[in-house]
């Protein structure tokens, strides 16, 4: 499935298949969940996308081809795979390993980063084509389809949840894919979660109660306590300025997502007393690779909805008008 141009559909076509060059690894496509940073993409509001463009950043796949050819040693990890290991392939696709914020534990501010499903084609098609230094390991544990999930919402949402750092009242604005998985995590480790919907979303917060959220209600509502973090999943500024407002001193603010729209302005007494407000820009490896290591022991619970490759376009348009009841996966044929 392939965008020709923002705003308009997805076209189903065949293209050539891919060819892994040295350091790379062709994968064949087992499932591939859909992101909100691909309606972004599609929605025209994440500028510049290599055009055309196979979307998709949630892959879990097998690898089918393993590139040949000298490639540098610190750029090739294709010696640890083998045909037929199951992968999964997130949104960070590639970095020079070299700049100043790669070299400083930061790849994910790398300038000249490249992002799978955005500046590389992804996983809404049978083949990709990854870089094996950016792929992971899977738990054994979870089938393809419920896996997908945990490689965008879950590990970008842990990231965001990392910058919290150890706050002990947690909210969550949005409560969607990420909130849900995140949610599950914070309160295995003993965090109070309060989950914030719609105002209208009473079926939302029921189920961030029965998730075991210790609180939920609108977005509008101020929480029965003062919160030490919160992150914002939805991606509406106007939230900001409203969490600001629910924070203990010194907590935090983190947004955590790609694109947002504008912030309002705000009084300067709602930042003060060492609040902070934080943005969350990609993942990093280590990102990945702990949030896969603790998914298992949770255990963290996908809810999927699973569509045929072709029909892409239905589970984005469903995405976006909040349609769906769970994380759309898209299957390729078989």
């Amino acid at each position: 499935m392939v965008l020709e141009k923002a705003r308009q559909p997805l076209v189903l076509r065949d293209v050539p298949k891919p060819k892994p060059k040295a350091g790379q690894l062709l994968v064949r496509v087992s499932a591939c969940a859909v992101c909100r940073t691909d309606l972004h993409i599609v929605d025209g509001e994440l500028l510049n996308p290599k055009l055309p463009l196979i979307l998709g950043h949630q892959i879990v796949g097998r690898v089918e081809k393993i590139g040949e050819g000298p490639a540098p040693e610190s750029a090739d990890r294709t010696s640890e795979f083998k045909i037929g290991d199951r992968i999964g392939i997130p949104w960070l696709g590639w970095t020079d390993s070299d700049c100043v914020y790669c070299r400083s534990n930061r790849e994910n501010l790398c300038d000249r980063a490249r992002f799978t499903g955005y500046t590389i084609d992804g996983g809404y098609g049978e083949f990709v084509v990854i870089d094996a230094r950016f792929c992971f390991r899977l738990p054994e544990q979870y089938n393809d389809v419920d896996l997908a999930p945990l490689l965008c919402a879950g590990m970008l949402g842990y990231r965001s949840y990392r910058k919290t750092g150890d706050a002990r009242r947690l909210g969550i604005y949005g409560f969607g894919n990420a909130a849900r998985l995140i949610a599950q995590v914070a309160l295995y480790q003993g965090r109070e979660v309060f989950a914030f919907t719609r105002p209208s979303d009473k079926a939302g917060q029921e189920a961030a109660k029965k998730l075991g959220a210790k609180w939920a209600g609108g977005s509008d509502d101020m929480p029965p306590e003062k919160l030490d973090g919160a992150i914002i999943f939805a991606p509406v500024g106007q939230l900001v300025p409203v969490a600001l407002r629910s924070l203990a001193k010194g907590g935090i603010v983190v947004c955590g997502g790609i694109h947002m729209s504008d912030i309002p302005s705000f009084p300067y007494a709602d930042l003060w007393e060492e609040r902070t407000i934080c943005s969350v820009a990609n993942l990093t490896r280590r990102d990945g690779e702990e949030f896969l290591e603790i998914a298992p022991r949770v255990p963290v619970r996908t809810e999927t909805e699973i569509f045929p490759l072709e029909e892409a376009n239905t589970a984005l348009n469903r995405f976006r008008s909040g349609q769906l009841n769970g994380t759309a996966v898209l299957m390729p044929p078989r």
